[in-house]
C-alpha cells in the first residue's frame, strides 16, 4: 500500500483478501498485533480480510499505563499506533497476515509511513508465542530479499495493549469506507 494518498492491495495480498474461506466449526482464535503507521487504514485493511473476526485499534510496546492518544502524539510514552487483529486461523494464516501487512506499509522507513513522522507511527511485528516470531522472522528474510533498502520494521514481543479511544475504533468504515470481506477499493486515509 504504501506512502501515496490511497492505498491499493497487491497482487499477493488482494489474492489473500478475496479468498473464500470456510466457517470456523472449530471456534479457534488467534490474535496478531501489528503497526505500520496510522491505525485508521491499516485496521480497515485487516477488516477486509477473510477470517479476521475482529480488529481493535490501540497502543503498544509503550512505558507509560492507559495512555491516550494525545499522549501517545506527544511521542513521549514510548507506544506505537497497532492494530489488534483477532483471526481464525483455520481461514487465514498469520503468514497470510503478514503478506497483507507487507503491502500496507513501507518496511524501510523508520518511525514514519507516507505523512505521518514520530515513534508512534514505527511498523512492528509483535508475536505473541514462539510460533509467531519464528514466523515473523521467516516473513522479514523472505520480504528483505525482495528490497535494496534495509527492512527497519521491529519484531518484538507483544506488551501490554491498551484498546485506542471509541472515536478511534473502525474510523474509516464509520466515515463511509467499505470494511466487507474481499473488498478491493483503494483504502482514504484522512484526518
Amino acid at each position: 500500500m504504501g506512502n501515496g494518498p490511497s492505498k491499493v492491495f497487491g497482487e499477493s495480498s488482494a489474492a489473500i483478501v478475496t479468498r473464500a474461506v470456510a466457517p470456523n466449526v472449530a471456534g479457534k482464535k488467534d490474535v496478531a498485533t501489528l503497526a505500520g503507521g496510522c491505525f485508521w487504514g491499516i485496521e480497515l485493511a485487516f477488516q477486509r480480510v477473510p477470517g479476521v473476526v475482529k480488529t481493535e485499534v490501540g497502543y503498544t510496546q509503550g512505558i507509560k499505563k492507559n495512555p491516550t492518544y494525545e499522549e501517545v502524539c506527544s511521542g513521549t510514552t514510548g507506544h506505537t499506533e497497532a492494530v489488534q487483529i483477532t483471526y481464525d486461523p483455520a481461514a487465514v494464516s498469520y503468514d497470510d497476515l503478514l503478506t497483507v501487512f507487507w503491502d500496507l506499509i513501507d518496511p524501510t522507513t523508520l518511525n514514519r509511513q507516507g505523512g505521518d513522522a514520530g515513534t508512534q507511527y514505527r511498523s512492528g511485528i509483535y508475536y505473541h508465542d514462539e510460533d509467531q516470531h519464528q514466523v515473523a522472522e521467516r516473513s522479514v528474510e523472505k520480504q528483505q530479499q525482495k528490497l535494496s533498502d534495509k527492512i527497519v520494521t521491529e519484531v518484538l514481543p507483544a506488551t501490554t495493549w491498551y484498546p485506542a479511544e471509541d472515536y478511534h475504533q473502525q474510523y474509516l468504515s464509520k466515515g463511509g469506507q467499505c470494511s466487507r470481506t474481499g473488498d478491493l477499493t483503494p483504502i482514504r486515509c484522512y484526518g
